[in-house]
């Protein structure tokens, strides 16, 4: 039987979750989602024979933590899977200190919760599973992948803010999140456009939560979020980039509490606080509301608008690959993007695009155009074999 490393990427109202081999074989014997956490829970599967109705019925207000637990001892009560002897986990905030997946610890785990305050959507679910898997299997080694880590390698400038030098002193610098997507497409692009793989390409990571990456050598030069998650691109429920005299304005003349105006600006805004219909990309593409067709052209103004900085930061433009589940997806969406992206020789083969194929630039283009699946989840799992010894973990020890 088969010993096998779980991942866990556990969030503000779904856990996902798959088992690899923890020996070489990165293809995972199974995936798993409970989404609507909170609201309308639902399991699904695939791979390694399971049946998903073995897992029961789910509480709405079952919570992650509980969710976690109850996921675990599902896995060990079937016999389909050998033995969870590894879990990584994707933690969106690393901080200042991790630069690299970590083993957690006592010590790790709470410099991690210091910073729950900076990505309040995910690092509290993050590490609230962290903490289910210890209580369940103390002795089983966990492994935290951070999201910030890919853009460690940005220079001073793409980090800094214009404020007194006291606050980049307390960690006040601009992080960038999805790394754990960009760290994969960085290892995808060799096959895909071979020596242009090297350079100066932007990765469009276009889902529910929104950014770019500039890379050039296949390292992060530049990314769109911030300090938070919540900076950049309009996303399906953050509002993205914004003035910070908005937010004083929401205080002091709209009398609004600091709890109220974070649920504004994570939870209220966006394409759902935009189109007043949806955060998901899909409804509103399917609506006739003027409304909703706002939303979508805000959403693709700001990202060609955000794209063309990028390219300042680069020098110039090879390649541009979309990813993420509007990204991978959406031919409209791409379309929309690249056609304010003409003048940097972006042009798209309209068949090509609509099909969804991998390239769907047109022929003879100065700029690569491409759409890649992501994978947070493989590059979770090869970090925790790494870490853990991949050897020693086959074997079960």
């Amino acid at each position: 039987m088969t010993s096998i490393i779980l991942v866990l990427n556990v969030g503000s109202s779904s856990i996902k979750f798959a088992a690899y081999p923890a020996g070489g074989n990165e293809t995972p014997m199974l995936r798993g989602k409970i989404a609507g956490i909170g609201t309308d829970p639902r399991f699904t599967l695939s791979g390694a024979g399971m049946d998903a109705a073995t897992f029961g019925p789910i509480s709405a207000d079952a919570g992650q933590e509980d969710l976690t637990v109850r996921l675990l001892r599902w896995l060990d009560a079937d016999t389909a899977l050998g033995p969870v002897v590894g879990v990584g986990h994707r933690v969106v905030h690393g901080g200042t200190e991790f630069s690299a997946p970590v083993r957690i610890d006592a010590r790790v785990l709470e410099t991690l919760a210091a910073l729950e305050p900076l990505a309040p959507l995910h690092q509290p679910f993050n590490l609230a599973a962290i903490r289910a898997v210890a209580a369940r299997h103390p002795d089983l080694p966990q492994i935290a992948c951070f999201d910030t880590a890919f853009h460690q390698s940005q220079g001073e400038l793409a980090r800094l803010f214009a404020l007194p030098r006291r606050f980049a002193a307390r960690g006040v610098l601009r992080y960038g999140f999805h790394g754990l997507s960009y760290e994969f497409i960085a290892g995808e692009l060799p096959r895909h456009l071979g020596d242009r793989a090297d350079g100066r390409v932007v990765v469009a990571h276009l889902g529910n939560g929104a950014s770019m990456c500039a890379m050039h050598g296949r390292k992060s030069v530049a990314t769109s979020m911030g300090f938070t998650a919540l900076d950049g691109l309009v996303m399906g429920r953050r509002c993205g980039t914004l003035d910070a005299g908005v937010v004083l304005y929401m205080q002091r003349e709209m009398g609004m509490s600091a709890d109220e105006i974070e649920d504004v600006l994570y939870r209220q805004s966006g394409l759902l606080g935009v189109s007043g219909i949806s955060p998901d990309m899909r409804v509103l593409e399917d609506s006739d509301d003027p409304k909703a067709r706002e939303a979508i052209d805000l959403f693709c103004y700001r990202a060609a608008m955000t794209l063309a900085g990028l390219v300042a930061a680069l020098g110039g433009l090879d390649a541009i690959v979309f990813t993420a589940g509007i990204g991978e997806n959406s031919a409209r969406i791409r379309r929309l993007i690249c056609e304010r992206l003409d003048w940097l020789g972006v042009s798209l083969d309209p068949d090509a695009n609509t099909a969804n194929a991998t390239r769907i630039g047109k022929a003879g283009s100065r700029c690569d155009v491409l759409v890649l699946p992501t994978d947070e989840e493989c590059v979770i799992a090869r970090s925790t074999k790494r870490l853990l010894g991949a050897g020693r973990l086959a074997s079960g020890h």
